[in-house]
């Protein structure tokens, strides 16, 4: 697929989406955040794509909104249309997404371009890359999901902290504090994102996809909702071609080759 703003790659049923405005750090336009969305989407849609790597090109991940473009104060463009019309639906897809969703954070991570990666279920993160809150130092809040990620992930005073001084987090820090995965070189993180992503592209798609609702809906729910949920999603689960492959490849001692369904 062709967008102007991103680049659009499927490799062994892997989906790489890659921001591509490297000029301005992958700066969101109104362009950036309308392709976002309908690959998104199209990535939803197509069985063929069981797992998505998220990065940037060249030497940023993304630097959230493009400033050229940002609504100001003068009444002509509302900071609550842009979340609601553009952010907001961008977090919603990756979290709503039923395949496993990678960020690969190849460099800075700022504003609401750290809110797409923690909206992914796993980071991998280059050595070299920073994470910043952004939003403060122009005097605005954590939005596109910031606010519900941060204490969740780092606790309240570390929140609290991270979202009000603008101090730029390391990689060593980030993955302390559990903000990602795994961090590697710049020169492994291509390989390691792609080796991971494959990992999952062969997998129990469908399972992958249970696992997700499941653990996000066991953030907030009680043990007797998850315990209802896991019946259900367990009895889906086991009248899928993956299951009854999985159980045939244990009975012959070999490796389940899975389809997705």
């Amino acid at each position: 697929m062709q967008y102007e703003t991103l680049l659009y790659e499927i490799e062994r049923n892997a989906l790489t989406i890659t921001l591509n405005r490297p000029d301005v750090y992958n700066a969101c336009n109104e362009q950036l955040t309308s392709d976002l969305q309908q690959a998104l989407a199209a990535a939803a849609d197509d069985e063929a794509v069981r797992a998505v790597v998220l990065t940037g090109a060249g030497r940023a991940f993304c630097s959230g909104q493009d400033l050229k473009e940002a609504p100001t104060g003068d009444g002509q463009r509302s900071l609550a249309d842009s979340l609601q019309r553009r952010y907001n639906p961008i977090i919603r897809a990756i979290r709503d997404l039923p395949k496993p969703v990678i960020a690969a954070i190849n460099g800075a991570a700022a504003g609401a371009g750290l809110s797409l990666a923690l909206a992914c279920d796993l980071r991998i993160m280059s050595k070299r890359a920073k994470l910043v809150e952004a939003f403060i130092g122009i005097a605005l809040v954590p939005d596109s999901g910031a606010s519900w990620f941060y204490p969740r992930m780092l606790g309240y005073s570390r929140a609290f902290e991270f979202a009000t001084l603008n101090q730029a987090m390391t990689a060593e820090e980030a993955l302390r504090l559990g903000l990602v995965n795994q961090i590697v070189s710049a020169e492994v993180l291509p390989a390691a994102t792609r080796s991971l992503a494959q990992q999952y592209a062969q997998g129990p798609t469908q399972s992958f996809g249970f696992v997700k609702k499941m653990l996000q809906r066991g953030m907030n729910a009680s043990l007797d909702e998850m315990l209802a949920m896991e019946v259900d999603f367990q009895q889906r689960a086991g009248q899928s071609q993956d299951y009854r492959e999985g159980v045939q490849a244990f009975s012959e001692k070999r490796k389940a080759v899975f389809v997705g369904k």
